[in-house]
């Protein structure tokens, strides 16, 4: 279906969402036509802010949202749902547009396999009526399934349509770019030299890609590295936590800019707790690139601010090789925590390719080497 037909079918005149390339013809149709903008179209830091949002712009105005995520959000979202949205507590109608990764059949990564399984059972479970989006619907189908949700939505109930691979067609081309100049794949490499045997945990999606090619070029093992698989924002709470029980270690956190804002509030954790084994890497290149490109709000913040008023007691900003050399080293030759946000530009290699081990192998080397 054509996405334009979708958005018009659909009704609605603001959408709040976290990108998902399942998605991408939606995301780019939203930017191509909005923009990021705060009456029609607000790209947010997690699903459940998206849904909060939208609940507010919807008491602001009696009419009904539209929140589209991939469908690893679901969890950020059953919270607000069950105890704000539901027609027991406020009965605040919404529409959920859900990316459906790991589709049973259909290959996908790890972290998408059981999510993929219980997507329609979680909704389903939460008492969200679904209705499930293939390249083969037709526009009359669509209208037809609106219409039947327009009832439920009257009664503070909601609705979700789960989008298959290929069902939204005829996006309009959109280039995401940035100013910076270092790309994420050299940073990677840079922070590879100066960890040397370290222990690195690296944020979900292209940089634990790039991480793990990384390894494979220089012909050094993958013991090293725990790449993370899906639990965006989770990525410096695991480092935390191998920190804390293994001080003997310095370990290296590789974490992204939509990352960090999903769950900043892992920062402020970070920084009360103040382990002085761990480096913090963030790479911001303001946006969602695993997934497409769409910006984050990140750009347009002091990460470096925030991290020292979450009490890390250093912190700093880079944009080329060489800082990075100079504070990378400074990292290590202190025994206290360190936050390093590098400006990086959007983009990555056409071949790059997936880690060939396991989550389960991955894992199984990981602990075999700290433990």
């Amino acid at each position: 279906m054509k996405v334009e037909s979708f958005v018009n079918i659909l009704g609605a005149d603001f959408y709040a969402g976290v990108p998902d390339s399942q998605l991408k013809a939606l995301c780019n149709y939203l930017m191509d036509t909005y923009g990021i903008d705060k009456h029609h179209h607000i790209i947010a830091a997690n699903e459940g802010n998206c849904t909060a949002l939208a609940a507010g712009y919807h008491l602001a105005t009696g009419k009904v949202p539209v929140v589209y995520m991939q469908n690893s959000g679901e969890g950020n979202i059953i919270n607000p749902v069950a105890s704000l949205l539901n027609d027991k507590v406020y009965a605040i109608p919404m529409i959920f547009v859900v990316g459906w990764r790991g589709e049973p059949g259909v290959h996908d990564e790890p972290q998408h396999i059981y999510q993929g399984e219980v997507t329609v059972r979680l909704l389903e479970d939460m008492d969200i009526k679904t209705f499930i989006l293939s390249p083969d619907t037709t526009e009359e189908e669509l209208t037809a399934v609106m219409a039947d949700f327009r009832e439920v939505l009257a009664k503070g109930k909601q609705v979700a349509i789960v989008v298959r691979k290929g069902a939204l067609t005829d996006a309009p081309k959109v280039v995401y770019k940035n100013d910076n100049k270092m790309l994420r794949e050299e940073i990677i490499q840079h922070i590879v030299k100066a960890s040397g045997e370290d222990p690195i945990v690296s944020t979900t999606g292209k940089p634990s890609r790039e991480l793990f090619e990384t390894r494979a070029a220089n012909g050094q093992s993958h013991k090293y590295d725990f790449l993370t698989v899906g639990s965006m924002g989770h990525t410096s709470s695991i480092a935390l936590g191998i920190a804390i029980n293994k001080p003997e270690l310095r370990i290296w956190c590789v974490d992204g800019d939509g990352a960090v804002l999903m769950h900043m509030g892992s920062m402020a954790v970070m920084g009360a707790n103040k382990p002085k084994n761990i480096i913090h890497v963030v790479i911001n290149n303001g946006a969602h690139e695993t997934v497409g490109g769409m910006p984050t709000v990140a750009a347009e913040i002091d990460l470096v601010g925030i991290a020292k008023a979450c009490g890390y007691p250093n912190a700093v900003c880079v944009d080329d090789p060489d800082s990075l050399d100079r504070e990378l080293e400074a990292a290590k030759a202190r025994d206290e925590l360190s936050f390093i946000e590098v400006k990086c530009s959007i983009g990555a290699r056409e071949d790059l390719g997936r880690p060939t081990t396991t989550a389960l192998e991955n894992k199984r080397n990981f602990m075999q080497y700290i433990i």
